[in-house]
């Protein structure tokens, strides 16, 4: 099978096309454009000027749409929800981090299938697909108003659970060690002075659960959009190979994209957190009723407008 990328001297006839969208016609352009540039080369330096040139682009674009993938409405208000919590911008974006990477898992995996196997999802799962962000945004919402997110994040946190206070790293012996502070005397009972790494650390911080949470949260949300990314991708690279490596650079784009998002929205909730207790409240709540509202319409147009619900489902990736 010729390359789809294959630089191959121009004819005339090649110059006439049908109408095609506006990205395909831009696809096309460029690389007819460095077909006349590089036509005059030899064959050997032409295939490795043109794997160069693939994997710039795949890089390049990859990673910038991803950033922007990762601004898509549904994904801010979730992230949101989940952060509005967190007094630590820090924290804020090893949470955007994990969501991240659990839309990649999510990516990747399904996408490998669509390019590699040729799999064909029905509308039906592929609605429901979508469904599960609209559901997730409800749950999201409803127990941020709620309360439970604290509760929950308060109990399986090690810093609040039993008693905690506090805790903070000490340098001895060149090693690092944790100290927990306790309001309850008998919450000193096994608590010791570990030797603590990284992982530890952010799980004393944070908990498990709070790093459980957007991790699995980005996989549903990579699970409602795999689809679409992976047939967009194969529209414009024929090759499965650059087409998966491409997904691979997507997610990491994704995930640095939401990293950053994460971060700027912690700021006004990590700056009001102790300053302006109400006002902080009330950003929560905000951020609870958007998620359940938003939620809701997608919801309903899943269900209704697509017709997931009725006889007759129409899913058209995007």
């Amino acid at each position: 099978m010729r390359s789809y990328f294959a630089a191959e001297r121009p004819r005339d006839a090649d110059m006439v096309t049908q109408p095609r969208s506006w990205r395909k016609a831009c696809h096309d352009g460029i690389w007819r454009w460095y077909s006349l540039v590089a036509w005059r080369g030899n064959r050997s330096e032409r295939s490795s000027t043109h794997n160069v040139i693939n994997l710039l682009t795949i890089i390049g674009v990859g990673f910038v749409l991803g950033i922007r993938h990762a601004t898509d409405p549904d994904h801010v208000i979730a992230v949101t929800t989940i952060v509005s919590r967190q007094q630590s911008i820090r924290h804020a974006g090893v949470i955007g981090v994990l969501w991240g990477l659990g839309h990649t898992i999510t990516i990747v995996l399904v996408g490998t299938g669509i390019i590699a196997f040729n799999l064909a999802i029905p509308p039906r799962i592929g609605l429901a697909m979508e469904l599960a962000v609209g559901l997730m945004l409800i749950v999201l919402g409803v127990l941020n108003l709620t309360g439970i997110t604290r509760r929950i994040t308060e109990r399986f946190t090690p810093e609040h659970s039993a008693g905690v206070v506090h805790s903070h790293v000490h340098q001895h012996g060149g090693g690092q060690h944790v100290h927990t502070h306790a309001h309850d005397p008998d919450a000193h009972l096994g608590l010791e002075e570990n030797p603590q790494g990284p992982v530890q650390q952010l799980l004393q911080r944070l908990g498990l659960y709070q790093l459980l949470r957007p991790l699995a949260v980005g996989i549903v949300h990579g699970l409602a959009g795999s689809a679409a990314v992976a047939l967009l991708v194969l529209t414009t690279i024929r090759d499965p190979r650059w087409a998966i490596v491409y997904l691979l650079v997507f997610g990491l784009g994704t995930i640095a994209g939401m990293m950053v998002i994460t971060m700027l929205i912690g700021v006004p909730f990590a700056y009001t957190g102790q300053r302006f207790t109400r006002f902080n409240q009330g950003l929560g709540v905000a951020s609870g009723l958007i998620s359940v509202a938003f939620g809701l319409f997608i919801t309903f147009h899943i269900g209704f407008v697509d017709g997931l619900f009725t006889s007759h489902p129409t899913w058209t990736p995007h």
